[in-house]
Protein backbone atom coordinates (compact mmCIF):
# COMPACT_ATOMS: atom_id res chain seq x y z
CA UNK A 1 0.00 0.00 0.00
CA UNK A 2 2.63 2.56 0.93
CA UNK A 3 4.23 2.29 -2.18
CA UNK A 4 1.61 2.88 -4.10
CA UNK A 5 0.86 6.56 -2.65
CA UNK A 6 2.54 9.30 -4.15
CA UNK A 7 2.85 12.32 -2.62
CA UNK A 8 1.61 15.36 -4.66
CA UNK A 9 3.57 17.69 -2.41
CA UNK A 10 4.12 18.62 1.02
CA UNK A 11 3.08 22.30 2.51
CA UNK A 12 4.73 23.50 5.71
CA UNK A 13 2.91 26.57 7.59
CA UNK A 14 4.83 27.85 10.31
CA UNK A 15 3.02 29.06 13.77
CA UNK A 16 3.86 30.30 16.36
CA UNK A 17 1.76 29.64 19.89
CA UNK A 18 1.90 31.42 23.14
CA UNK A 19 2.15 29.71 26.47
CA UNK A 20 -0.54 29.86 29.25
CA UNK A 21 2.90 30.37 31.48
CA UNK A 22 6.79 30.21 31.23
CA UNK A 23 8.08 26.69 31.04
CA UNK A 24 11.61 26.40 32.98
CA UNK A 25 14.39 24.05 33.44
CA UNK A 26 18.09 23.32 34.10
CA UNK A 27 18.79 24.24 30.57
CA UNK A 28 16.89 27.38 30.24
CA UNK A 29 13.36 28.45 29.00
CA UNK A 30 10.73 29.53 26.61
CA UNK A 31 7.23 31.07 26.42
CA UNK A 32 6.18 30.48 22.96
CA UNK A 33 6.63 27.60 20.60
CA UNK A 34 7.63 28.20 17.35
CA UNK A 35 7.62 25.30 14.55
CA UNK A 36 5.56 24.72 11.06
CA UNK A 37 2.08 22.61 10.55
CA UNK A 38 3.53 19.57 7.88
CA UNK A 39 0.72 18.69 5.40
CA UNK A 40 1.99 15.68 3.26
CA UNK A 41 -1.19 15.96 -0.13
CA UNK A 42 -2.35 13.16 -2.33
CA UNK A 43 -4.98 12.70 -4.03
CA UNK A 44 -7.00 14.95 -1.95
CA UNK A 45 -6.38 12.91 1.14
CA UNK A 46 -3.81 15.10 3.94
CA UNK A 47 -1.48 14.15 6.08
CA UNK A 48 -0.46 15.76 9.24
CA UNK A 49 3.06 16.34 11.03
CA UNK A 50 4.53 19.12 13.09
CA UNK A 51 8.13 20.25 13.40
CA UNK A 52 8.47 22.25 16.58
CA UNK A 53 12.60 22.11 16.99
CA UNK A 54 14.34 22.75 21.12
CA UNK A 55 18.02 22.38 20.31
CA UNK A 56 18.15 21.91 24.57
CA UNK A 57 16.38 19.18 24.36
CA UNK A 58 18.63 17.67 21.63
CA UNK A 59 16.99 18.52 18.33
CA UNK A 60 18.35 20.54 15.63
CA UNK A 61 18.23 24.36 15.57
CA UNK A 62 14.97 26.27 13.75
CA UNK A 63 17.48 27.41 10.54
CA UNK A 64 18.06 23.80 10.09
CA UNK A 65 14.78 22.25 10.38
CA UNK A 66 13.26 24.95 7.99
CA UNK A 67 16.26 24.20 5.48
CA UNK A 68 15.29 20.41 5.69
CA UNK A 69 11.68 21.05 5.49
CA UNK A 70 12.51 22.97 1.90
CA UNK A 71 14.28 20.23 0.64
CA UNK A 72 11.80 17.69 1.67
CA UNK A 73 9.26 19.89 -0.53
CA UNK A 74 11.20 20.42 -3.29
CA UNK A 75 12.01 17.06 -3.63
CA UNK A 76 9.08 14.99 -2.49
CA UNK A 77 6.44 15.58 -5.56
CA UNK A 78 5.81 12.39 -7.42
CA UNK A 79 7.79 10.28 -5.01
CA UNK A 80 6.01 6.99 -3.05
CA UNK A 81 6.05 7.35 0.84
CA UNK A 82 8.10 4.64 0.69
CA UNK A 83 11.14 6.64 -1.72
CA UNK A 84 10.39 9.76 0.61
CA UNK A 85 10.52 7.33 3.89
CA UNK A 86 13.86 6.03 3.11
CA UNK A 87 15.29 9.49 2.21
CA UNK A 88 14.31 10.52 5.18
CA UNK A 89 16.53 7.48 6.58
CA UNK A 90 19.87 8.04 4.98
CA UNK A 91 19.40 12.14 4.19
CA UNK A 92 17.71 13.43 7.28
CA UNK A 93 19.39 11.90 10.44
CA UNK A 94 21.00 15.43 11.65
CA UNK A 95 17.21 16.74 11.56
CA UNK A 96 15.15 14.64 13.52
CA UNK A 97 12.79 17.40 14.06
CA UNK A 98 12.15 18.06 10.60
CA UNK A 99 12.27 13.84 10.18
CA UNK A 100 9.88 13.22 13.01
CA UNK A 101 7.69 15.29 10.90
CA UNK A 102 7.72 15.20 7.91
CA UNK A 103 7.52 10.73 8.43
CA UNK A 104 4.17 11.91 10.60
CA UNK A 105 2.94 13.56 8.04
CA UNK A 106 3.60 10.33 5.37
CA UNK A 107 2.10 7.70 8.49
CA UNK A 108 -0.78 9.44 9.11
CA UNK A 109 -1.44 9.49 4.48
CA UNK A 110 -0.79 5.87 4.83
CA UNK A 111 -3.14 5.00 8.28
CA UNK A 112 -5.76 6.58 6.33
CA UNK A 113 -5.35 4.67 3.24
CA UNK A 114 -5.05 1.61 5.67
CA UNK A 115 -8.67 2.51 7.50
CA UNK A 116 -6.44 2.54 10.70
CA UNK A 117 -5.69 4.54 13.45
CA UNK A 118 -2.24 5.36 13.52
CA UNK A 119 -1.13 3.40 16.86
CA UNK A 120 -2.22 0.32 14.90
CA UNK A 121 -0.62 0.80 11.97
CA UNK A 122 2.53 0.96 14.57
CA UNK A 123 1.60 -1.57 16.42
CA UNK A 124 -1.86 -3.75 15.68
CA UNK A 125 -2.15 -4.43 19.63
CA UNK A 126 -1.55 -0.87 20.96
CA UNK A 127 -4.04 0.40 23.81
CA UNK A 128 -6.65 2.91 23.01
CA UNK A 129 -5.68 5.00 26.07
CA UNK A 130 -2.53 6.31 27.67
CA UNK A 131 -1.82 7.03 30.75
CA UNK A 132 0.23 10.32 31.50
CA UNK A 133 2.08 12.41 34.07
CA UNK A 134 0.75 15.60 35.09
CA UNK A 135 3.08 18.36 34.24
CA UNK A 136 3.44 21.07 36.82
CA UNK A 137 6.92 23.03 35.54
CA UNK A 138 9.36 24.08 37.99
CA UNK A 139 9.24 23.04 41.77
CA UNK A 140 10.15 26.53 42.63
CA UNK A 141 6.68 27.69 41.56
CA UNK A 142 4.72 24.67 42.87
CA UNK A 143 2.09 25.59 44.99
CA UNK A 144 0.04 23.07 47.39
CA UNK A 145 -2.98 24.03 44.99
CA UNK A 146 -1.29 22.72 42.29
CA UNK A 147 -0.43 19.96 43.40
CA UNK A 148 -4.43 19.03 44.74
CA UNK A 149 -5.48 20.23 41.60
CA UNK A 150 -3.36 17.43 39.97
CA UNK A 151 -4.82 14.91 42.28
CA UNK A 152 -8.55 15.80 41.87
CA UNK A 153 -7.53 15.77 37.98
CA UNK A 154 -6.66 11.88 38.25
CA UNK A 155 -2.76 12.47 37.82
CA UNK A 156 -0.78 9.70 40.62
CA UNK A 157 2.47 10.81 38.53
CA UNK A 158 3.13 14.47 38.60
CA UNK A 159 6.77 16.06 37.23
CA UNK A 160 8.53 18.54 38.48
CA UNK A 161 11.88 20.54 36.96
CA UNK A 162 14.39 20.89 39.48
CA UNK A 163 18.08 21.55 39.07
CA UNK A 164 16.67 25.31 38.45
CA UNK A 165 17.86 26.63 41.96
CA UNK A 166 20.42 26.02 44.66
CA UNK A 167 20.30 22.86 45.30
CA UNK A 168 19.70 22.78 49.55
CA UNK A 169 16.41 25.32 48.60
CA UNK A 170 15.29 22.23 46.52
CA UNK A 171 15.36 19.78 48.89
CA UNK A 172 14.48 21.88 51.89
CA UNK A 173 11.08 22.31 49.16
CA UNK A 174 10.91 18.90 48.73
CA UNK A 175 11.25 17.70 52.20
CA UNK A 176 8.28 20.34 53.30
CA UNK A 177 6.35 19.32 50.17
CA UNK A 178 6.56 15.58 50.93
CA UNK A 179 3.40 15.38 54.07
CA UNK A 180 0.81 17.10 51.03
CA UNK A 181 1.85 14.92 48.54
CA UNK A 182 -1.68 12.55 48.35
CA UNK A 183 -0.59 9.02 49.20
CA UNK A 184 -1.36 7.45 46.11
CA UNK A 185 0.58 10.39 43.89
CA UNK A 186 4.50 10.07 43.10
CA UNK A 187 6.61 13.08 42.40
CA UNK A 188 8.74 12.59 39.08
CA UNK A 189 11.80 15.15 38.67
CA UNK A 190 13.91 16.36 35.74
CA UNK A 191 16.93 17.58 36.80
CA UNK A 192 18.21 18.16 32.74
CA UNK A 193 21.41 17.78 33.58
CA UNK A 194 21.89 20.32 36.72
CA UNK A 195 24.15 18.51 38.54
CA UNK A 196 27.89 17.02 39.30
CA UNK A 197 28.89 14.01 40.79
CA UNK A 198 29.25 14.38 44.38
CA UNK A 199 26.14 16.96 43.96
CA UNK A 200 23.89 14.28 42.54
CA UNK A 201 25.18 11.64 45.40
CA UNK A 202 24.35 14.32 48.11
CA UNK A 203 21.09 15.57 46.52
CA UNK A 204 19.80 11.58 46.10
CA UNK A 205 20.82 10.92 49.83
CA UNK A 206 18.40 13.42 50.81
CA UNK A 207 15.68 12.07 48.88
CA UNK A 208 15.85 8.67 49.99
CA UNK A 209 12.35 8.16 51.77
CA UNK A 210 10.41 10.73 49.93
CA UNK A 211 7.65 9.72 47.45
CA UNK A 212 9.62 10.34 44.48
CA UNK A 213 8.90 7.86 41.30
CA UNK A 214 12.32 8.85 39.05
CA UNK A 215 14.58 11.20 38.69
CA UNK A 216 15.71 11.84 34.91
CA UNK A 217 18.89 13.54 33.69
CA UNK A 218 20.58 14.08 37.27
CA UNK A 219 23.98 14.67 35.57
CA UNK A 220 26.03 17.59 33.70
CA UNK A 221 28.24 15.19 32.08
CA UNK A 222 25.83 11.79 31.32
CA UNK A 223 29.35 9.56 31.90
CA UNK A 224 27.56 5.82 32.01
CA UNK A 225 29.56 4.24 34.87
CA UNK A 226 28.81 6.97 36.61
CA UNK A 227 24.80 7.37 36.45
CA UNK A 228 25.30 3.37 37.25
CA UNK A 229 27.10 4.44 39.97
CA UNK A 230 24.24 6.56 41.00
CA UNK A 231 21.24 4.31 40.36
CA UNK A 232 22.72 1.56 42.61
CA UNK A 233 22.77 4.18 45.15
CA UNK A 234 18.76 5.08 44.57
CA UNK A 235 15.81 3.34 45.83
CA UNK A 236 14.04 4.82 42.88
CA UNK A 237 14.58 4.43 38.75
CA UNK A 238 16.89 7.51 36.97
CA UNK A 239 16.26 7.70 33.23
CA UNK A 240 18.24 9.00 30.30
CA UNK A 241 16.17 11.35 28.05
CA UNK A 242 18.34 14.36 26.34
CA UNK A 243 21.41 12.50 26.31
CA UNK A 244 20.06 10.00 24.46
CA UNK A 245 20.21 12.36 21.51
CA UNK A 246 22.53 10.68 18.61
CA UNK A 247 22.44 7.02 20.58
CA UNK A 248 24.32 4.87 18.07
CA UNK A 249 21.39 2.16 16.86
CA UNK A 250 23.86 -0.53 17.49
CA UNK A 251 24.58 0.42 20.95
CA UNK A 252 24.32 -1.68 23.87
CA UNK A 253 21.11 -0.06 26.21
CA UNK A 254 22.35 -2.24 28.93
CA UNK A 255 25.18 0.34 29.77
CA UNK A 256 23.58 3.23 29.80
CA UNK A 257 23.37 2.84 33.73
CA UNK A 258 20.23 3.47 34.14
CA UNK A 259 17.07 1.57 35.01
CA UNK A 260 14.60 3.81 32.50
CA UNK A 261 14.75 5.81 29.16
CA UNK A 262 12.51 8.79 28.06
CA UNK A 263 11.91 8.79 24.22
CA UNK A 264 11.22 12.04 22.42
CA UNK A 265 10.31 10.92 18.68
CA UNK A 266 11.24 14.39 17.36
CA UNK A 267 14.42 13.99 19.36
CA UNK A 268 14.89 10.84 18.28
CA UNK A 269 14.04 11.06 14.48
CA UNK A 270 10.85 9.60 14.27
CA UNK A 271 8.22 7.65 15.28
CA UNK A 272 9.81 4.16 13.93
CA UNK A 273 13.16 4.93 15.21
CA UNK A 274 11.22 5.35 18.39
CA UNK A 275 9.57 2.15 18.16
CA UNK A 276 12.48 0.44 17.50
CA UNK A 277 14.62 2.12 20.58
CA UNK A 278 11.25 1.39 23.03
CA UNK A 279 11.62 -2.64 21.97
CA UNK A 280 15.23 -2.58 22.00
CA UNK A 281 14.80 -0.90 25.48
CA UNK A 282 12.08 -3.56 26.42
CA UNK A 283 14.48 -6.67 25.73
CA UNK A 284 17.41 -5.28 27.48
CA UNK A 285 15.09 -4.88 30.94
CA UNK A 286 14.75 -1.19 30.07
CA UNK A 287 11.51 0.65 31.26
CA UNK A 288 10.43 3.56 28.52
CA UNK A 289 8.51 7.05 29.13
CA UNK A 290 7.19 8.70 25.64
CA UNK A 291 7.23 12.24 26.09
CA UNK A 292 6.50 15.33 23.24
CA UNK A 293 8.64 18.50 23.10
CA UNK A 294 5.62 21.05 24.03
CA UNK A 295 4.52 20.77 20.76
CA UNK A 296 1.21 21.50 19.17
CA UNK A 297 -2.14 19.00 18.71
CA UNK A 298 -0.20 18.05 15.48
CA UNK A 299 2.52 16.07 17.36
CA UNK A 300 0.87 15.36 20.47
CA UNK A 301 -1.34 13.08 18.46
CA UNK A 302 1.12 11.04 16.72
CA UNK A 303 3.10 11.43 20.00
CA UNK A 304 0.82 9.56 21.87
CA UNK A 305 0.21 6.86 18.88
CA UNK A 306 3.55 5.95 19.62
CA UNK A 307 3.28 5.59 23.30
CA UNK A 308 -0.08 3.07 22.89
CA UNK A 309 2.44 1.13 20.62
CA UNK A 310 4.95 1.03 22.99
CA UNK A 311 2.99 -1.46 25.50
CA UNK A 312 4.59 0.74 28.51
CA UNK A 313 1.97 1.21 31.19
CA UNK A 314 4.25 4.08 32.65
CA UNK A 315 2.43 7.02 32.75
CA UNK A 316 4.20 9.33 29.86
CA UNK A 317 4.97 12.75 29.54
CA UNK A 318 1.79 13.61 27.12
CA UNK A 319 -0.45 16.02 29.27
CA UNK A 320 1.52 19.41 27.73
CA UNK A 321 -1.80 20.98 25.81
CA UNK A 322 -2.78 22.73 28.76
CA UNK A 323 0.16 24.45 28.58
CA UNK A 324 -0.28 26.05 25.37
CA UNK A 325 -3.08 29.11 25.36
CA UNK A 326 -3.69 28.61 21.16
CA UNK A 327 -3.28 25.57 19.93
CA UNK A 328 -3.25 24.41 15.91
CA UNK A 329 -5.99 21.35 16.61
CA UNK A 330 -7.77 20.02 19.19
CA UNK A 331 -5.60 17.25 21.51
CA UNK A 332 -6.43 14.37 22.83
CA UNK A 333 -9.04 14.32 24.93
CA UNK A 334 -7.37 14.05 28.51
CA UNK A 335 -9.51 12.35 31.23
CA UNK A 336 -8.19 10.66 35.00
CA UNK A 337 -5.00 10.92 33.77
CA UNK A 338 -5.24 9.81 31.00
CA UNK A 339 -5.46 10.76 27.42
CA UNK A 340 -8.23 8.89 25.10
CA UNK A 341 -7.00 8.34 21.23
CA UNK A 342 -8.67 7.94 18.43
CA UNK A 343 -10.61 5.38 16.29
CA UNK A 344 -10.83 6.65 13.34
CA UNK A 345 -7.97 5.95 10.79
CA UNK A 346 -5.13 8.42 10.59
CA UNK A 347 -3.05 10.25 13.28
CA UNK A 348 -6.55 12.13 15.23
CA UNK A 349 -5.47 15.28 14.40
CA UNK A 350 -7.54 17.96 12.41
CA UNK A 351 -6.54 21.74 12.02
CA UNK A 352 -8.91 24.29 13.12
CA UNK A 353 -9.40 26.85 10.18
CA UNK A 354 -6.54 29.05 9.34
CA UNK A 355 -4.13 27.46 12.19
CA UNK A 356 -2.25 30.43 13.72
Amino acid sequence: MMDSIRIDRFRIRPYDLPLRRDWRSARGGFQRRRGWLVCAETDGEIGFGDCAPIPAAGTEDHESAESALLNACACAPGRSAVEILEMLDKEFVATPAACFALECALLDLLSQAEGVPLRRLLAPDASDVVPVNGILGALATLTTDDLQQAAEAGFRVVKLKVGVEEPTAEIARLKALAPLVPTDMRLRLDANGAWGFDEACRILDHLAGLPIESLEEPLRIPDSSRLEALQERSTFPLARDESLAGLSADVDLRGLGVRRIVIKPAVVGGLRSALDLSRRAAAAGIAVVVTGVVESAAGLWPTAALAAATGSRLPHGLATADWLAEDLGVPPRLNGGHLSLSDRPGSGFSPHPNPG
